[in-house]
């Protein structure tokens, strides 16, 4: 949308002022959770974070579009906005669906509510129609555009929950001349989880055209995530390496042939994190603040951490954290296959996450034999992460694949040195220590024996104390703000 001041002229022969002409930009994300309202994971944190940086920019006009779940507070609920309702076809159904409001920090969110499919107990995915649930919101989310008025230049869908919008916009809206002129671009936070789901459901329950079946059918399957990825204008992941390695059999998940015919359109942006929320001088979550000039309150923090995990008080052992999803893609494999070797150096280990009974078992049974050494909390506890995060002195994250991966980042802003395999956003995030420069320890092979002389390298350097210092210092002056990775988000929807 252009604007532009009509000037007249006062003589036939006088100079014209500059017209300014300002460019506005509306986007519209797509999504199935953003922090602060709901959360479970990594996409939650990008779609609080990237749409309020964005919207910092005077040119664009930025909205995000949700299900209003059942489990989002009353806190933001007595604020919102009803602005209309309508009904949306699914299947043989005909589903109400109710628009709010709520503006915050300069993002419009508007949320879908319809109680039958997102008024339920417990977590917001894995129920048995999640396929007719996002269905319907990726349906209703186009409505609420049209209803509103607010055709985006761009929309922005993320993840399978939200693919069938693209989906029905390419193959079914495209009539509508308003719908025609948008862009879509399609982020992929994690390849893995597609959207998968039996033919019967392409007519009965999605309703797509039989015009478009080549893009949705994978493998004998309705397949949502290569419907969104052959029909989008532009494919992004959440990091460069990532956006490379999803090429290959071993990343894509069986979409790795799909994503090089359509590697044209191909564009990888590292995701940030909100250094505001995740700031240890205004954390109220660990035992004491600091800052990069002053680590006195880091020491602290270690030291109650390791009296509350009951481990030995000593400043001069490191403590090595995993905070982590206890699941095989997380590289566990190769802590379990050297935790009692590394255990027999003078260090101490702490482990905290959920997940797989296999791992739960495993970690609870070495934090019992090595009583004093190692401690495992079985939790998703994100107060107690801050306190690890801040007490603890190195972070292991040894993943399998990453797409992006936040918690090296979140170590690093609190001072703790990461210590990572070389893959998808972990590759883009931190760099080998060489002499002054890097702001970690990397491997590369996907070898237990790799990561632990690496680890070893880092236990060797932290008893250099003025070395450790400048090291720690160092990590926690990259930035890893959201600003540069916005300024590449605008980039990619100018084109």
């Amino acid at each position: 949308m252009t604007h532009a001041k009509s000037v007249k002229p006062t003589k036939a022969k006088a100079k014209l002022p500059k017209i300014s002409v300002k460019e506005y930009k509306k986007i519209v994300f797509l999504g199935s959770e953003a922090a602060p309202f709901i959360a479970t994971g990594g996409l939650a944190d990008v779609l609080g974070s990237l749409p309020k940086e964005l919207a910092k920019k005077d040119n664009l006009d930025i909205s995000v579009i949700l299900p209003l779940y059942g489990n989002i507070s009353d806190e933001f609920r007595k604020e919102f906005k009803f602005l209309t309702n309508f009904y949306v076809s699914v299947g043989w159904r005909s589903q109400y669906a109710g628009v709010f409001l709520y503006e915050y920090k300069k993002v419009k969110f508007y949320f879908i509510d319809n109680e039958y499919y997102f008024k339920r107990e417990g977590n917001i995915y894995g129920f048995y129609d999640d396929g007719e649930r996002f269905a319907f919101f990726s349906r209703a989310a186009l409505d609420t555009i049209a209803r509103l008025n607010i055709y985006p230049d761009v929309l922005n869908c993320n993840d399978w929950q939200t693919a069938a919008s693209i989906i029905y916009l390419k193959g079914m809206y495209y009539g509508d001349e308003n719908f025609r002129r948008i862009k879509t671009v399609f982020t992929i936070h994690n390849i893995e989880y597609q959207g998968k789901f039996g033919m019967e459901t392409y007519a009965d329950l999605f309703g797509f055209p039989d015009s478009i079946l080549s893009f949705v059918e994978c493998d004998g399957l309705v397949n949502l995530m290569k419907g969104a990825i052959e029909m989008t204008d532009i494919v992004s992941t959440v990091s460069p390496t990532y956006a490379g390695e999803i090429k290959y059999p071993f990343f894509a998940h069986g979409l790795d042939s799909v994503m090089r015919r359509n590697e044209h359109k191909l564009v990888g942006i590292l995701n940030g994190i909100d250094t505001d929320y995740y700031n240890p001088k205004t954390d109220k979550s660990v035992f004491a603040n600091y800052t990069v000039s002053d680590l006195t309150g880091k020491s602290v923090c270690k030291a109650e951490l390791q009296k509350m995990l009951n481990l030995p008080e000593r400043k001069d052992v490191p403590i090595i954290a995993v905070i982590s999803r206890l699941v095989s893609h997380k590289g566990l494999d190769l802590i379990k296959d050297i935790a009692e070797r590394l255990l027999t150096e003078d260090v101490q280990l702490i482990i905290l996450g959920k997940g797989e009974i296999g791992y739960e078992n495993y970690f609870r049974y070495i934090a019992e034999s090595y009583n004093g050494k190692c401690a495992a909390v079985i939790a998703y506890n994100q107060d107690l992460s801050r306190k690890i995060y801040s007490g603890a002195d190195m972070f292991l994250m040894p993943s399998k694949s990453e797409p992006c991966g936040l918690s090296q980042m979140i170590a690093s802003r609190y001072g703790t040195v990461p210590i990572v395999r070389e893959t998808g956003g972990l590759n883009d995030s931190i760099k080998a220590v060489v002499g002054d420069t890097g702001n970690g320890f990397t491997f590369h092979d996907y070898n237990s024996g790799d990561m632990l002389y690496v680890i070893k390298q880092a236990i060797e350097m932290y008893k250099d104390a003025a070395a450790w210092k400048k090291l720690v210092e160092r990590v926690m002056k990259t930035d890893f703000s959201w600003k540069k990775s916005a300024e590449k988000y605008e980039e990619m929807y100018n084109k």
